[in-house]
């Protein structure tokens, strides 16, 4: 998949889409998120955890590195690693611990490589001009699912 998200609206509404093509995804799924700093990876998962229900609001987890956001049935995990200094590190936050129900967005996934569960969908945002574009790619046969919902859901501003 190959969008163009003109401003932070469309990526709002990108969440949303992503949202919808997870909705009845019954197990966890695990997402990573790439680009520059400010290319909007947490705009995006902060719109996607809204769409899926959570009420309160969500914050970008740059110095937490992780934050749980609970969901009707689920909870969702929200990561930014470009902090962590080491990826052993992971292991004292307890990712070893979260649910094979949970859905997991990882914003900076490489530098915990090694101590992450497998992705599923990876989706890239990266600037072109005032805008973003975002690809997204399967990387396993359920975020093949995830990629094929979304691409038969109409584009919706």
């Amino acid at each position: 998949m190959n969008l163009l998200l003109a401003d932070a609206a469309a990526t709002r509404a990108f969440g949303r889409r992503l949202a919808a093509a997870l909705e009845d995804v019954a197990d966890g799924l695990t997402i990573s998120l790439e680009g520059e700093l400010g290319a909007g990876k947490t705009e995006l998962v902060r719109a996607t955890i809204q769409a899926l229900g959570h009420q309160g609001p969500v914050v970008s987890p740059s110095y937490t590195l992780i934050e749980p956001y609970d969901l009707c049935h689920r909870t969702a995990r929200h990561m930014d690693l470009y902090r962590l200094g080491d990826p052993e590190e992971l292991e004292y936050l307890g990712v070893r611990d979260i649910e094979s129900t949970d859905l997991i967005f990882i914003e900076w996934a490489i530098r915990g490589e090694g101590y992450l569960p497998t992705i599923d969908l990876l989706l890239t945002l990266d600037y072109e001009h005032t805008a973003r574009r975002l690809y997204a790619r399967a990387r396993t046969a359920r975020g093949g699912e995830v990629l094929s919902r979304l691409t038969e859901q109409p584009v919706i501003g």
